[in-house]
């Protein structure tokens, strides 16, 4: 997690009051709301853009924002999404690390608290998670199957119910709003891998691949079969696409061989993603890192676009010269170069990767940050970049 008060020197936003910090992000996300409800519809074109079936221009994505750059800049951010509003609009239904609090929890996590503070909570899923003041993100802490002989338990009395009512309700209001103008993107983070990691630690999954190969099953089964839930839940609202999380990329190479990902997910994914496009929907698949060896088989189990091209992991060129045409591609500029680079130079980033990833194949990439912009990045830079991305 990168650390505010080192990086950008003394950082006054992270001394605000919760309750300051809890009415800057509902200002902000109120004026984004109305700007996208103002804004003219965009759906169609960017489903076919999605579909590599031509559209006038690539599609942007620029809400990919950490809680703490929007209670850094605030209105200052608002005002660039107001002048520059995104052409999808993505909805998580709570925060990835907390997960669905029901309103009459009795201890219910202050999501803004436990991000913007020194703080650790367990989630729905019995997974611990701890936030460092002046960070950025959480990361698991303590995990809540720490040997096999608790699976059964975990699977009979533990793993959350998909159905919960009001589980997506947060993101429904939302969906409303935008779903006859807007490509409207429901988010379905921790799929399978980054769950099973939650649950066991990232260093006892990987021995379980080879050691527990009958344990590792039951569990994917299971978190699949939740996953499937979710899709039909969402399927229900009424979206144009679902964006699921796994990373599986270091920043050099995938975290496992390829064949042993086909022997365990490949069957899990295609499952899935085949019940979304039963039901009429897209599917962005989301994994950080150099994953250039899979692209073709997200494409094979049914990814339509694949999330992020993230410079510095994956060479953009030989991504557009494999597998353009065959999937759309998102993200694809540096968010770390979103802090150094001067505003000029971005903008020249932009249009670059837009030739590379976008306009050779109708228009087939969502332009954006490769993965979630934070405090550090000027505000000078956030314009240029706005304005790049909105000006091809």
């Amino acid at each position: 997690m990168a650390n505010i008060e080192k990086t950008s020197g003394a950082a006054d936003f992270l001394r605000l009051p919760i309750e300051e910090m809890e009415s800057i992000s509902a200002r902000f996300e109120q004026r984004l709301n109305d700007a996208q409800k103002a804004a003219p519809p965009s759906k169609d074109w960017v489903r076919k853009a999605f579909r590599r079936q031509g559209a006038p221009r690539c599609p942007v994505r620029l809400k990919r924002l950490s809680l703490d750059v929007v209670v850094r800049y605030g209105d200052a951010l608002a005002d660039l999404f107001c002048e520059y509003p995104d052409d999808v609009v993505c909805v998580a239904p709570y925060d990835i690390t907390i997960g669905y609090q029901p309103p009459d929890k009795a201890d219910r996590i202050n999501p803004v608290r436990v991000m913007m503070t020194d703080a650790q909570w367990t989630d729905e899923w019995g997974t611990r998670w701890g936030h460092a003041y002046g960070g950025v993100g959480a990361t698991p802490v303590d995990h809540p199957i720490k040997d096999w002989s608790q699976l059964d338990d975990y699977l009979a009395h533990r793993v959350p119910d998909p159905n919960a009512p009001g589980r997506l309700d947060d993101a429904r209001r939302v969906i409303e709003m935008h779903r006859d103008s807007k490509y409207c993107v429901g988010m379905i983070h921790l799929t399978l891998f980054e769950r099973m990691h939650a649950l066991r630690g990232m260093e006892p999954l990987f021995m379980d691949f080879y050691t527990s190969e009958p344990e590792v099953r039951r569990l994917s089964e299971t978190l699949t079969d939740y996953v499937v839930q979710l899709v039909h839940q969402w399927a229900k609202i009424g979206v144009d696409a679902l964006l699921f999380t796994d990373d599986w990329g270091t920043q050099t190479s995938m975290m496992i061989a390829v064949d042993m990902w086909k022997e365990y997910f490949e069957a899990p994914y295609r499952r899935t993603f085949d019940e979304v496009h039963r039901h009429g929907m897209d599917v962005i698949f989301h994994s950080c890192g150099n994953v250039t060896d899979i692209v073709a088989n997200l494409a094979d189990v049914g990814v339509d676009v694949v999330d992020p091209i993230q410079p510095g992991a994956m060479d953009p060129q030989e991504v557009a010269r494999r597998f353009g045409g065959k999937v759309a591609f998102s993200g694809g500029i540096d968010d770390q170069r979103l802090v150094s680079h001067t505003p000029q130079r971005l903008k020249d980033e932009v249009r670059r990767t837009i030739d590379t990833l976008g306009s050779p194949f109708g228009g087939a990439y969502l332009v954006g940050p490769a993965n979630v912009m934070t405090p550090e990045i000027p505000i000078e830079n956030l314009r240029a970049l706005f304005e790049a991305c909105h000006n091809q």
